[in-house]
């Protein structure tokens, strides 16, 4: 246990002077991870200054002792995250890749047909609904971003442009409107309301229908120290333990969960209506058993995170002081919002990077929220030649290094430093 949950317990700290659970709001006792106060992970600017200078906000990840919840303190409203986002999920090749063969395997497993309509919460650029619509599925996006919905629209993808809770699942079946087959890949954390969401789930599926929802395994963010994972905008970290328990108490179950090798490792959980006659798999026990191993039911699988986050953050300061006392350059590739919140939890600045690559055009140009890194085009490390390459979105380790392949001519090498460096 560590120091600071032992004094909490030991001293009887008052339970009012904790946040409170999202979900069901009992007291947030117990710290999972404190990163200090930091800038909204997705707020790439244009100005050098104004960005060093951003606006931040206490960034604390807390369990919750009762519904095994994981959370940040939410200090910050939906609106001041979404309306405007400089993620597009078509960038990734590798994504695609596996967005394609979500698509298939679920028209196989339950026989989706023209006359079935999928909808997709959270459906950004339309990245994966592409792939039902080229089947000849009807399917429906429900996006707050205007920006990425607008795109997915110019595809002739049907978007609703709005936050996806109760009052929308309402509206929607007021409107005739139910879904046939849902999905929600990686929003689930991105919800401030989670229980709302969950009672939108349960009024747009129809009786017999499947909502799919995958999210990063806590239980792998947690061995792997993936605290970069930990963001404004991810407001909780989910295991099978605490999803499992927010749709029961609306009348839906987990019939099948799968393991993913995506983002560092995540679930693909299976969820019907509590009446359906989809019978439960063995794995759905399986990954209960190894969260209950690893104690994400207990304060004790969480107390220790911090000192090992720390010990990371060591580690790359000490690379990056002792390559530039040597004369190496070192650059980044990857401006993702888990590489600000790494970037500023170890407190790097415009000297730590001399600029970060990346492929998206929404974001050449602009400057990493905090750290204020130049983000550039690719092309920069070909003129530029960096000793280092700091891989930021490691979860895309592979794809990145074969499209870069031609930075070892002049001996460059990769670098990851999420759970410690590592050098390739």
């Amino acid at each position: 246990m560590s120091l600071r949950a032992k004094l909490d317990d030991e001293h009887g700290r008052d339970d009012n002077a904790y946040p409170e659970c999202q979900y069901c709001r009992s007291p947030l006792s117990v710290t999972w991870a404190d990163l200090g106060s930091q800038p909204l992970s997705n707020l790439y600017l244009t100005n050098r200054s104004k960005a060093a200078n951003a606006e931040t906000y206490p960034l604390h990840a807390r369990f919750c002792r009762e519904c095994f919840l994981v959370q940040v303190d939410n200090c910050l409203p939906p609106e001041k995250i979404f309306t405007d986002y400089p993620y597009f999920s078509s960038c990734s090749d590798t994504w695609l890749d596996h967005c394609s063969q979500y698509a298939r395997k679920m028209i196989e497993r339950f026989a989706l047909t023209s006359s079935h309509l999928v909808i997709e919460i959270a459906s950004n650029d339309g990245y994966l609904l592409q792939f039902f619509k080229s089947a000849g599925i009807r399917t429906l996006g429900i996006e707050p971003a205007a920006n990425v919905a607008e795109h997915a629209k110019s595809l002739g993808i049907d978007t609703e442009i709005r936050f996806f809770g109760e009052q929308t699942a309402k509206d929607m079946r007021s409107r005739g409107i139910a879904a046939d087959h849902l999905t929600a890949k990686n929003v689930l954390a991105h919800v401030p309301d989670i229980g709302d969401f969950a009672r939108g789930v349960s009024i747009i599926l129809k009786k017999d229908a499947v909502f799919t929802v995958e999210f990063p395994h806590l239980l792998k963010t947690i061995s792997g120290l993936q605290f970069d994972q930990i963001y404004h905008e991810h407001f909780s970290y989910l295991s099978l333990l605490s999803v499992s328990r927010i749709f029961s108490d609306q009348g839906l179950r987990v019939f099948d969960v799968e393991e993913l090798d995506t983002h560092g490792g995540s679930l693909r959980v299976y969820i019907c209506h509590e009446a359906a006659l989809f019978e439960p798999t063995a794995a759905v026990a399986s990954i209960l058993k190894k969260e209950r191993s690893a104690s994400l039911d207990l304060p004790e699988g969480y107390t220790n995170f911090d000192q090992e986050i720390t010990r990371v953050r060591n580690e790359f300061q000490e690379f990056v002081c002792a390559q530039q006392a040597a004369g190496k350059t070192i650059a980044g590739y990857g401006a993702a919002a888990k590489g600000n919140t790494f970037l500023n939890f170890c407190q790097a600045d415009s000297t730590t990077l001399d600029f970060i690559a990346d492929v998206n055009d929404a974001k050449i140009g602009r400057y990493m929220p905090g750290s204020a890194i130049p983000i550039v085009s690719p092309e920069i490390i070909e003129k530029t030649r960096p000793a280092y390459l700091l891989l930021l979105p490691w979860n895309l380790r592979s794809e990145i290094v074969s499209q870069l392949s031609h930075v070892r001519q002049w001996g460059c090498q990769f670098v990851t430093a999420v759970a410690g460096i590592h050098i390739f």
